[in-house]
């Protein structure tokens, strides 16, 4: 007799607790694998949770609203008819050995500084493998959290690689001239610094714009392309966002702005909102975001395009977009060369790899 446990995932080094906030399964209710079950709340983003396993979830141990540490059980997944006796001595055992996972040690993967050509920049690597590895290019005001849903599952074969942006997070606020081709130089420079070779460049937003200039001039370094609703592939954009993400320093203010970024605003936490403010308060930061707005959004309009790069570019190449973007129409996805694969997803807005990560996480899987 079987019984699988369904516990509280871990999204991202930093996230040790997450709060259940609402089943969307009924104790009896017989579940299938990559459904989604609940949804669950960190200091980063709302998400939702899909089961790993499948079978008959025959006991919701957690309740809504109940905040759990990661590796807490949340239910119990057993085969149709097992007796509840059964059910009750499988919960209490695991309640008995169970154990905090504790504060993040210092020999877990960890971010690090590297000097890039003359630059400081910050990346994660995590996994191991000999397959081609991945980097993960965030977008306009994000940093290397931006792929805590998505890093860790991809990592799983090979090495993955995320950074944050000069002018982001703990990296340099040396931007130059605050373009995508200048960005685009700096992290052919990491991936020297790095002796990466050749990578699947993942880019989202700005990142998507930065990784198409790099496999149209570097060839030989990009195996795969993949760009998750990408600047640049059309005119509209909303300035109203990013001068928004700019100016705003109070959280009344900005949670709008972030709202922005997602299908359901339910999904912007409070946490979120003070880390963004945190990041603004860095020393040089609002300086360098600021010029590298004026790059990507004038009056609604998109100032530069890498749109006619992609017909040139003869690695496989995909572009993933949420349907409810605010911020880039999924609209700009339309017309592209045939050689191009194009996946839009109901229900999600700008951060569609938060929004639906095991999605997107399988389709940059699937083309690595």
């Amino acid at each position: 007799m079987t019984l699988k446990p369904i516990t509280m995932p871990k999204w991202g080094l930093a996230m040790q607790e997450g709060t259940l906030v609402k089943w969307a399964v009924a104790e009896g209710q017989a579940i299938k694998a990559g459904q989604e079950i609940a949804d669950i709340e960190t200091s980063k983003i709302a998400n939702v949770f899909e089961s790993p396993v499948e079978g008959v979830l025959a006991r919701l141990v957690a309740k809504d609203g109940d905040l759990l540490p990661v590796g807490a059980l949340l239910g119990v997944v057993a085969e149709a008819k097992t007796p509840s006796v059964d059910v009750d001595a499988y919960i209490a055992e695991f309640q008995a050995n169970f154990k905090t996972e504790g504060p993040a040690k210092d020999d877990g993967p960890q971010p690090q500084i590297i000097e890039a050509g003359g630059k400081k920049l910050r990346y994660l690597v995590m996994g191991d493998g000999d397959a081609t590895p991945i980097l993960l290019i965030h977008g306009y005001g994000a940093d290397l959290g931006a792929w805590m849903f998505n890093q860790g599952a991809l990592a799983e074969s090979r090495k993955v690689y995320a950074l944050d942006l000069p002018g982001h997070g703990n990296s340099v606020k040396d931007v130059g001239d605050g373009t995508p081709v200048v960005l685009a130089k700096d992290v052919v420079a990491l991936l020297d610094a790095l002796s990466i070779a050749k990578a699947h460049l993942v880019g989202h937003s700005l990142g998507g714009a930065i990784a198409t200039l790099i496999a149209h001039q570097h060839p030989d370094r990009v195996t795969a392309l993949t760009l998750v609703a990408p600047w640049g592939l059309g005119t509209e954009i909303s300035s109203a966002f990013i001068d928004g993400y700019l100016a705003e320093t109070r959280p009344k203010k900005l949670r709008p702005v972030l709202e922005m970024l997602v299908a359901n605003p339910e999904q912007v936490t409070g946490d979120m909102v003070e880390d963004v403010l945190k990041a603004k308060r860095l020393d040089g930061a609002v300086e360098s975001l600021g010029k590298i707005a004026r790059n990507l959004a004038v009056a609604d309009r998109q100032p530069g395009s890498v749109r006619e790069l992609l017909a040139a570019i003869k690695c496989p190449v995909q572009v993933l977009w949420g349907e409810a973007d605010r911020i880039l129409p999924a609209s700009q996805s339309g017309g592209l060369p045939s050689a191009v694969k194009v996946t839009r997803f109901p229900g999600a807005g700008h951060i569609v790899h938060m929004e639906k990560a095991a999605e997107i996480t399988a389709a940059i899987s699937n083309l690595a």
